[in-house]
């Protein structure tokens, strides 16, 4: 494994058989019909990175950033794509939306599998509110504009699923050009913050070697912590410690 080679992604946690990466925002994890004439990928980068072939155990929009899994063999891929059927994994998100919403919700709206893919499934996300803020922005007759910090847990792994269950909410992600609110995402980037406000930040999940409870996080960086920046957010010592 070598690290230090011009594009590798910051490692979480490595062993033998498989690691964990932190995805910076913007990149593409692999080749798909969504890459248009993009030839930069995540999956490229690791087998360079790491020197061997690896086998990605799930998947991260291009814009969200955060804990990427991978298996370095086919056995343990298989074994981790089996406790992703089980749902076994514990994903964790850290989001920005719009309002303030509920201090714990659930959202249980079907959704279909994306472009070419009409038939809708189950999709269910819990979320916590983990902090709330405003911004002096004008809004709805109101001279400020509410925000929240939201720690979002999905239940099940559809197409952009946390992203379209806080619209279906009204409680759009910032940033998310696709299902967002233009008018918040450009008050965020009038005031430095361009990237989409969604970031992988814990993983959770059982080892394939020994069945021993695994739990990876990925500090949020950059562009995130500047916008948890401008209300002075920090994240809690429960949440913070994987709790």
């Amino acid at each position: 494994m070598n690290e230090e080679l011009p594009g590798s992604l910051p490692v979480l946690h490595a062993d033998d058989c498989l690691a964990v990466v932190d995805k910076p925002a913007g990149l593409m994890v692999h080749d798909s019909a969504l890459a248009a004439d993009e030839t930069d990928f995540a999956a490229d980068r690791l087998r360079v990175q790491f020197g061997r072939p690896v086998f990605l155990v799930h998947r991260l929009d291009r814009a969200t950033s955060g804990c990427l899994l991978l298996a370095f063999d086919r056995d343990t891929a298989s074994a981790l794509g089996r406790a992703v059927m089980a749902q076994q994994l514990d994903k964790r998100y850290l989001a920005v939306c719009r309002g303030w919403p509920e201090e714990e919700f659930t959202i249980d709206h079907p959704l279909d599998g994306g472009p070419g893919k009409p038939q809708k499934k189950p999709a269910v996300t819990r979320f916590r509110r983990l902090a709330c803020g405003e911004l002096d922005e004008p809004s709805a007759g109101f001279p400020t504009s509410r925000y929240a910090l939201l720690e979002c847990a999905p239940v099940t792994g559809r197409f952009r699923q946390i992203r379209r269950h806080l619209k279906h909410a009204s409680h759009h992600l910032i940033g998310d050009t696709s299902h967002g609110d233009g008018r918040h995402n450009r008050a965020f980037r009038m005031r430095g913050v361009h990237r989409m406000l969604l970031h992988a930040w814990q993983l959770g999940f059982p080892h394939p070697r020994d069945g021993r409870r695994m739990t990876v996080v990925a500090p949020p960086s950059g562009e995130f912590l500047k916008a948890m920046a401008l209300f002075g957010w920090s994240l809690p010592g429960d949440a913070a410690d994987g709790g």
